[in-house]
């Protein structure tokens, strides 16, 4: 066993703790003070606040000069009403941990606790405490921040839980690990008029269910035949809902989702062509606009066979998965400043889908993901027994 049983004790009551008291992207100000508060019993050397907005990083330096190594969680919650009868259920109507970061920041709490009784014997080791990982915000704010430079990391490592796959078992891919995606809202504005002249106003109606159709076909063009790509509708609006007034204004929302920046930059193109080519066709003035963008997340060679070896250690049972996940991690820009890697980590075959309202974090997956980050702590820095 990993920890005494106290302390696993003590890691699980702080999940629920989190569990209970969560907060939504760029708002985790109390979560962050929690999560500090919680880390500083185990005396790490240096802890780095507000990093991005309410980041925390813990430092834990080792005996001799060596690599960084980044462990790297997430702080927010979704804005979800949670469902369900759980003695630690959410106190806030709309807002609840119901993608599992209470308990990725409970396995590497976990870690800490490991690090205050064993130093490593080279280098340092980073626990990250991510804000903004939901859309897409927090790893680039992080990074940028000032105070990330004194970080500048050589390994970073995440996980995420992942339901319909068996409890403690895990996957991972070398290459393109997470997709890319991107939120793009149109807006197409033309005229109104009486319902009973509609030739005396300029409906964007036809243009909008024309750009609903071309979007929804965008990925069968030739130029993507060779590469995942995906544009799904979210959201289409026209007009107000009264029968005596024409529509003068629709809005498109679509999602861009691709396995790799390079294809997202040309779903981009020709999404931006598109738009331009209909409002033009039916005389309507338009606008476009990003948000929640994730950049793909790509597992570097070597990090990848440090986590193998990691779990053969452990004897974890490792699944190589064909493909990478569809949906967007923003762990993707820690791989463009240091070797990193992502795996997921099985919280069973029945257990509700990530983001359902009756999603819970399974307590015993906490020692799991902490043998494996501090096995690859330890295979990086040592010492290793």
């Amino acid at each position: 066993m990993l920890f005494d049983q106290e302390t696993l004790d003590k890691l699980i009551t702080f999940r629920h703790e989190l569990h209970r008291y969560p907060e939504v992207s760029s708002q985790e100000q109390e979560t962050s003070t929690r999560v500090t508060d919680f880390i500083t019993q185990y005396e790490p050397d240096e802890i780095i606040r507000n990093l991005g907005g309410y980041g925390v990083a813990a430092i834990y330096n080792g005996i001799q000069t060596g690599p960084t190594v980044l462990i790297r969680c997430e702080l927010d919650a979704l804005p979800i009403t949670e469902t369900g009868n759980l003695p630690y259920k959410s106190n806030y109507s709309g807002t609840a941990h119901l993608c599992g970061h209470d308990g990725h920041m409970a396995m590497v709490l976990g870690v800490a606790t490991l690090l205050h009784r064993t130093r490593p014997e080279k280098g340092r080791v980073v626990l990250l405490f991510q804000p903004a990982e939901e859309t897409g915000a927090g790893a680039k704010a992080v990074i940028r921040d000032p105070g990330f430079a004194r970080i500048s990391p050589d390994y970073a490592f995440s996980l995420h839980n992942l339901p319909g796959e068996a409890l403690h078992n895990v996957g991972i891919k070398e290459g393109s690990f997470n997709c890319a995606s991107q939120g793009l809202w149109i807006t197409l504005e033309g005229k109104t008029s009486h319902a009973s002249h509609p030739e005396d106003g300029i409906s964007p109606a036809t243009a909008m269910c024309e750009l609903v159709t071309a979007f929804t076909q965008l990925p069968a063009k030739t130029e993507f035949a060779n590469d995942f790509a995906l544009v799904t509708v979210v959201h289409a609006h026209l007009g107000d809902e009264a029968f005596g007034i024409t529509p003068g204004f629709a809005k498109v929302m679509v999602t861009l989702r691709s396995e790799t920046d390079r294809i997202m930059a040309l779903l981009q193109e020709r999404s931006e062509t598109l738009i331009k080519g209909v409002a033009e066709k039916y005389g309507l003035k338009t606008d476009f606009g990003y948000e929640d963008i994730f950049a793909a997340s790509t597992n570097d060679s070597k990090a990848t066979d440090i986590l193998k070896s990691a779990f053969e250690d452990e004897n974890i049972l490792c699944k190589e998965m064909p493909s990478p996940m569809r949906w967007s991690e923003d762990f993707g820009q820690f791989g463009k400043i240091s070797k990193s890697a992502m795996f997921t980590l099985g919280s069973g075959l029945n257990q509700p889908q990530l983001h359902n309202p009756d999603f819970d974090f399974p307590d015993e997956l906490i020692e799991t993901g902490t043998r494996i980050f501090h096995r690859v702590i330890r295979t990086i820095l040592g010492p290793r027994n």
